[in-house]
């Protein structure tokens, strides 16, 4: 990794890093903040209402999160491109004109008309909007980490640049915190009208104000060092895969590295959001504040296990971040689920609902289900009640060891209430709030300890010349199809198999693959001079 001073010129000061740091890090809160609105809204189901027309809320909830992923997925175009310009240009300019495309674009999406007033050219519109942010997110993330790693002096970049790990979980709680707010300045008709588009519209605030710090940055040390050198690459995507070795480091970074801080992460936040406000029923607002708290108080983790592997490297943080999670996962979320709806809990543990039939075919896309066993598993998964199937010639309901008469609408809501399933949406006592923050809390520390040395990690494993695309293009890989998919495909597990926690298996197979990708693959970078060979 480069040190501040670059032969004999003077090192940038304690204020200058200071003013890097902030600027760094503040416009990657803004820019995730602009791309996070989207998510955190998708959750409470208002995207899905107001741009997807469809007759089946569950097909809506999914389209939603399909647009979720949509931006994500042309994250590594936008890596390859600005990667491109922030080598051969530099980091300064490329990531000013990212976080401009974000904020256009995340305004764009507040003004577009809703499905009921232009049809299907509405989710045409919001797709094409969600692209040009994915594109601006595939060159945020990279500028800024390796603009902080290039001015940070020896031994200090892991802890520098774990605040740009921490802006972009600032991100989602200040989306959050803005939500809440607009919520609270109107009324819940006109929330559910048009106040849901107000956050969308403060992105254009959040842009002016990143634009005036970032403006007021000077280049990398680095980048001018290589630029009066004429040591820049003429092809730095090309190169990217050309350079000796660095195939195997960016395989190394898309499978040990991205691919699982990902998963762990967006688990740890929108898994947990959308776990308490649909699958646990937990009122919107409560759910809303308790999990920005909780991620909020966690946001500690990123800064410390940044620090931490100055002192002891960056692999052995995140290789012990992935064994940790394999293990606590799972005992994490049943704790969540314990607390957010006791009720809810118990009564699928003391009343299972189990569905039997002949032909119990699923299809969560599906407008109308084929079956009667169909139409009972698609009536149980909106609900949000788990239940379990069984092949029999008869297609019945039980709950417990009740035979459910009566499997209409109305018949079947009476038996789940006579269970003891209530499905209307609660508010955990201050106690069990109290066990959720400190569930919230162990995620958010495995989420830390895995992405807090992160960003050092990553420009430490590549030559500073093609470090800005041969960084990107794996990191939004990774992140962009990984994670970017992760609430689509734990949500369809969930819908499709009845099992609240089902969804987890996604983020456990792919952090395993992580865990064994980063111990067998990844060599220690801290103290390398320029990569690693």
């Amino acid at each position: 990794m480069a040190a501040a001073v670059i032969d004999g010129e003077e090192a940038p000061s304690h204020g200058d890093i200071r003013l890097v740091i902030s600027a760094s890090a503040l416009g990657t809160v803004f820019e995730w903040y602009d791309f996070f609105i989207y998510g955190t809204l998708a959750a409470s189901g208002i995207i899905g209402r107001t741009f997807f027309p469809a007759g089946n809320e569950t097909v809506q909830t999914l389209l939603a999160w399909a647009g979720f992923a949509v931006g994500f997925g042309f994250r590594p175009l936008g890596a390859a491109l600005f990667g491109y310009l922030g080598d051969r240009l530099g980091r300064k300019y490329t990531f000013l004109v990212t976080i401009t495309l974000m904020g256009i674009a995340t305004a764009g999406v507040g003004l577009t008309p809703s499905a009921a007033a232009i049809g299907y050219a509405a989710p045409a519109i919001v797709l094409l909007l969600r692209i040009a942010q994915g594109l601006a997110l595939g060159g945020e993330y990279g500028g800024a980490a390796i603009y902080v790693a290039e001015h940070s002096p020896p031994g200090r970049s892991g802890f520098y640049t774990s605040f740009i790990q921490a802006g972009v979980v600032g991100g989602f709680i200040l989306s959050l915190a803005v939500i809440l707010l607009f919520k609270a300045l109107v009324s819940g008709a006109a929330w559910e009208a048009w106040g849901w588009r107000l956050p969308f519209l403060f992105s254009l605030l959040l842009l002016a104000i990143s634009l005036w710090m970032r403006l007021k940055l000077s280049e990398s040390p680095v980048f001018q060092k290589m630029r009066a050198a004429g040591e820049r690459a003429v092809n730095p995507l090309k190169e990217s895969f050309t350079y000796p070795g660095n195939i195997r480091r960016m395989v190394v970074a898309l499978f040990g590295i991205a691919a699982g801080l990902t998963v762990i992460w967006y688990t740890a936040m929108f898994t947990v959001l959308s776990f308490l406000q649909t699958t646990m029923r937990v009122e919107e607002t409560t759910a809303q504040l308790i999990t920005g708290f909780g991620v909020l108080m966690g946001t500690g983790w990123f800064l410390l296990f940044g620090h931490v592997s100055d002192k002891v490297g960056r692999k052995k943080p995140i290789v012990v971040g992935y064994v940790l999670t394999l293990a606590l996962l799972f005992p994490i979320f049943w704790t969540i689920g314990a607390a957010a709806n006791p009720g809810l809990a118990r009564a699928a543990e003391a009343n299972p609902v189990v569905v039997s039939g002949a032909d119990c075919r699923y299809s969560p896309f599906d407008k109308q289900q084929a079956t009667a066993c169909g139409k009972l598993l698609d009536a149980l998964s909106k609900k949000g009640v788990p239940y379990t199937t069984r092949t029999a010639a008869e297609t019945q309901v039980t709950i417990g060891d009740t035979l459910v008469a009566d499997t209409s609408p109305a018949g079947l809501d009476a038996a789940l209430a006579r269970g003891g399933y209530n499905l209307t949406k609660v508010t955990p006592t201050a106690g069990n709030i109290a066990l959720i923050l400190l569930a919230i809390l162990a995620m958010s520390m495995l989420s830390g300890i895995t992405y807090g040395p992160v960003a050092a990690l990553l420009a430490e494993m590549f030559p500073p010349e093609i470090r800005y695309s041969s960084l990107s293009i794996p990191y939004h890989l990774g992140t962009g199809y990984f994670g970017g998919f992760l609430p689509f495909i734990s949500q369809y597990i969930v819908a499709k198999t009845g099992d609240p926690y089902s969804g987890l298996w996604y983020t456990w197979g792919v952090t395993l693959l992580a865990l064994l990708v980063t111990l067998f693959g990844l060599k220690e970078t801290r103290g390398a001079p320029d990569t690693v060979a």
